[in-house]
């Protein structure tokens, strides 16, 4: 059964994966008791907010936001500040939240309210064919040319691939691990950033380019199948391969890269705790070009070595924040690499 905004916009599963990425949670709202005290109200600040939303969104991700949405803990509080708002109530959720790799119940609904960003933002989504679909092409998010990103060939993201250990068993396998890998990186490097997103850079392919893919059908890999082959791949295998490729193929010149180190979340379970990453990204785009897992007897600064092991760093300046400010990593980058 759709969900209240699924309801109230009124849109089908095709124009939802299409157009969600025009509608924005709102995570935390939060009044200090200073600001109270000064006389500054809880709705003042959400409408400063609002009417900037669009505009802030654009400047980051390359186009605007039609609706806010936001949760409220009804068992807590009663949402006065977001009805004081003219904030829409939709109803309340099911009551789920996500654990590891799936939704359990939690017993706890949580209260649905809605703002429109703009006139029409309603109908917009909710249409048939409607210029939403076309705002920015697909949300700021560059198709990338095949040509471009080499496909096939010795050196090629499909050769590249094929190496990879499907995990999956082969009875009720629709997609090969071959193409849902290469349509997930093809659309990391167009910009995005989740499951749902990939899934939604892989709707807008022809046919066929979803043939280059390796793809035997006319409609590309699911969000749900996306996810799931992800999830159950072993990641180091796929980093080895990629984290040179894309170095070599000069689509993340590491001209410059962070060391970040990051918990993964929904990775741990009753038998394992999460995981615990260190990442070399390129600066401007984010791009991760190589990771390591942090051993659960060690700590991230024995982990710079391991990752900049198989990668050439050469020319390319190296920032991390505190923790790696050791002698030992400097002298191992400036020196060795």
């Amino acid at each position: 059964m759709p969900g209240p905004r699924d309801q109230y916009i009124g849109w089908d599963c095709e124009q939802k994966a299409r157009r969600l990425h025009l509608v924005v949670n709102n995570m935390r709202f939060l009044m200090l008791p200073d600001a109270a005290r000064a006389g500054v109200r809880a709705s003042q600040v959400l409408a400063a907010n609002l009417r900037r939303l669009g505009n802030d969104w654009q400047m980051a991700h390359g186009h605007r936001v039609l609706l806010a949405e936001t949760f409220v803990d009804s068992a807590r509080f009663r949402g006065t500040c977001y009805r004081a708002s003219n904030w829409l109530y939709l109803g309340e959720t099911q009551g789920f939240s996500r654990r590891g790799m799936r939704y359990a119940p939690n017993g706890c609904p949580k209260s649905v309210f809605v703002y429109p960003l703009e006139g029409g933002a309603r109908e917009a989504l909710g249409a048939d064919q409607s210029w939403v679909d076309h705002l920015d092409g697909r949300g700021g998010v560059e198709m990338l040319h095949v040509d471009r990103i080499a496909l096939a060939g010795e050196d090629g993201l499909l050769a590249l691939l094929a190496g990879v250990i499907d995990p999956r068993k082969r009875r009720g396998v629709r997609h090969p691990l071959l193409t849902v890998l290469a349509i997930s990186v093809c659309g990391i490097l167009c910009g995005a950033r989740s499951f749902a997103a990939i899934a939604q850079w892989a709707m807008e392919l022809p046919p066929e380019q979803l043939q280059r893919y390796g793809s035997q059908r006319q409609r590309p890999p699911s969000e749900p199948t996306i996810r799931r082959v992800l999830q159950s791949i072993e990641a180091k295998p796929v980093d080895e391969r990629l984290g040179g490729w894309t170095a070599r193929r000069g689509i993340a010149a590491p001209k410059a890269l962070a060391i970040d180190a990051k918990t993964q979340r929904g990775s741990a379970d009753a038998a394992h705790k999460p995981f615990h990453l260190v990442s070399a990204l390129v600066h401007g785009s984010g791009l991760v070009v190589a990771q390591h897992r942090v051993d659960d007897k060690s700590n991230e600064i024995t982990s710079v070595a391991p990752l900049f092991q198989d990668l050439d760093i050469t020319g390319a300046v190296v920032s991390g924040d505190a923790m790696f400010t050791q002698h030992k990593i400097a002298r191992y980058v400036v020196e060795q690499k």
